[in-house]
């Protein structure tokens, strides 16, 4: 099984198990107008800091699994709250794993992904409420 559908598997059923524990079938989304990032859109601050943190998280989980059959670009991001070409190339690798368009710019379906599969302490989750990022990814869910 791919990393990639591990990952969507395992969001699937956290979501499901908070719909259950909450008795919504509402996930997890982002604050509304949170600005799309990466190149050509916001390219420094508090957005970018959550990208670069939740891909090192996730990295750093996966590695310790070893989960991970397409290593990224980088195996940790400077979370320097500055996008760059590392940043950028390992926003690609994780859209590639989790399927969704690889054009290295966080929108809401690549937002929402961080979101719930990066790290709740700062993401927050069905159970503790919106985290820290919430205000600065953008996400939905169709």
């Amino acid at each position: 099984m791919s990393i990639g559908t591990r990952l969507v598997r395992n969001a699937a059923a956290l979501a499901a198990a908070g719909a259950v524990v909450l008795g919504t079938a509402s996930a997890a989304s982002a604050a509304p107008g949170a600005p799309y990032l990466g190149y050509g859109y916001t390219t420094s601050g508090n957005g970018v800091w959550c990208v670069q943190h939740n891909i090192n998280f996730l990295v750093n989980q996966l590695y310790a699994q070893g989960t991970i059959t397409t290593p990224p670009p980088y195996r940790t991001l400077a979370e320097d709250r500055a996008w760059g070409p590392k940043t950028d190339a390992n926003v690609r690798w994780f859209q590639k794993m989790v399927r969704v368009d690889q054009d290295g710019v966080v929108g809401p379906a690549t937002g929402s992904r961080l979101l719930t599969l990066g790290d709740q302490g700062y993401n927050g989750s069905s159970l503790s409420g919106r985290g820290y990022c919430w205000n600065y990814l953008p996400g939905d869910f169709d």
